[in-house]
């Protein structure tokens, strides 16, 4: 019975998301008391030590504390709406109603299982402009697969390295990365400009970056965001791996506490995930040139710094590419992105990918939030993969050959 308890499925039966809108100091206190009385998933910003009056905060409430909140936030006059109603019906509504392919398909969220084999049969579908290496295993033992995308040559050549999902249940970024290889492949030699960034320069991309965490999302809680990493005398699973790169690590924004969502980990790179990856850009740190990542939700595309104040050195070319990339996107359907550095734009956060890259040297560093503002949060319906990656292709096209072009 145990076991099968373990392994049933999370249900989300009369939860619901709220927005918060904090225009007072009583409010922030409010909320923050709350999170520390009443078990609150906080959805935007990342832990209620990230709110602070004038922001937006999203949270998702469980059932049973319902009539609590709703108590307190009449009592407090603060502002408020419910985004989703009933978090269970979101979660049945965000795949499509066609019947699920029993194949891989890049309008549906694969599960693990079709991401892998799909990993396999692209990789020796064009041995000319792809191939595939293991860079470690995670910790359940799994492979992660960077796929190496450009045409052969007997040169070192300039590289863009890209992830997606690192934050398990932002599920609409790893099917970005299929989308990304997928357009990639199948517009070479037909696209000027993917023909000559391919010809030019590799792109390495991760597409799925935190696997066992999406793995669990898909079999055991939609809602978890965290790596699977176990530590004897803890009964609290996993870290945050964008809390845990060596940059200003778990200093703002980031929680000492392993059972927090945004845990920053034992010590920096202790999850062997992020130590993976940052052991292959260190290693090819001298052709890596730009580092996309990419999550969701909010609609940013943000660069350093996240765990200072501290503008970047590159801080007027780094905005003046993230605007023209948010304006490519917008061409397309009119969804707007807004630029800028992590910590003034969003909130700040030690520990993230993006810092660790862009002060190893790798200057054009960028963390996408695809969409969209929190209608749907992290459960973007299947029907909006396409537009969400048609879009977003044109910002991340528009970063790389500005890149091709400004290679230093």
């Amino acid at each position: 019975l145990v076991a099968f308890a373990l392994c049933d499925n999370a249900r989300f039966e009369g939860e619901k998301v709220f927005r918060l809108k904090p225009v007072f100091d009583e409010h922030v206190t409010l909320i923050r008391d709350l999170a520390n009385s009443i078990e609150v998933d906080f959805w935007r910003p990342e832990s209620s030590q990230l709110v602070t009056i004038d922001i937006d905060v999203d949270i998702r409430v469980p059932a049973i504390y319902l009539d609590m909140v709703y108590t307190l936030l009449q009592q407090s006059d603060m502002e408020h709406e419910v985004l989703i109603e009933d978090l269970q019906s979101a979660v049945d509504a965000e795949a499509d109603l066609k019947p699920s392919p029993r194949a891989h398909s890049y309008t549906k969220y694969n599960n693990l299982d079709k991401v892998q084999s799909w990993i396999a049969s692209i990789s020796s579908s064009n041995p000319d402009l792809i191939s595939k290496q293991v860079i470690g295993n995670t910790y359940e033992g799994r492979p992660m697969t960077v796929l190496k995308l450009g045409k052969k040559s007997s040169s070192t050549k300039p590289a863009i390295f890209m992830d997606c999902g690192i934050h398990a249940r932002e599920w609409i970024s790893p099917a970005f990365c299929q989308w990304f290889v997928k357009e990639a492949l199948s517009t070479y030699g037909s696209d000027s400009q993917m023909t000559s960034l391919l010809n030019q320069m590799d792109v390495f991309v991760l597409p799925v970056f935190n696997i066992d965490g999406y793995d669990f999302t898909h079999k055991s809680n939609r809602m978890w965001r965290k790596t699977r990493s176990r530590k004897s005398g803890s009964s609290c699973i996993g870290a945050d791996p964008n809390r845990n790169f060596d940059a200003g690590w778990c200093s703002m924004g980031a929680s000492d506490n392993p059972c927090s969502d945004t845990f920053c980990g034992y010590t920096p790179e202790s999850e062997i995930e992020v130590k993976n990856v940052a052991d292959f850009i260190r290693r090819n740190r001298s052709i890596i040139k730009a580092y996309l990542t990419v999550h969701s939700y909010s609609q940013l595309l943000l660069f350093p710094y996240s765990y200072t104040y501290q503008l970047a050195a590159d801080h007027s070319e780094l905005m003046k590419v993230a605007e023209g990339a948010s304006a490519a996107l917008r061409s397309l359907y009119g969804t707007t992105y807004t630029s800028g550095p992590g910590a003034t734009t969003i909130y700040p956060a030690a520990g993230g990918s993006d810092d660790w890259a862009y002060d190893l040297g790798v200057k054009y560093s960028y963390t996408f939030e695809l969409r969209d503002t929190g209608r749907y949060g992290f459960l973007l319906p299947e029907s909006q993969i396409k537009p969400t990656c048609e879009e977003t292709m044109l910002a991340v096209k528009y970063i790389a050959a500005y890149v091709q072009k400004n290679l230093y």
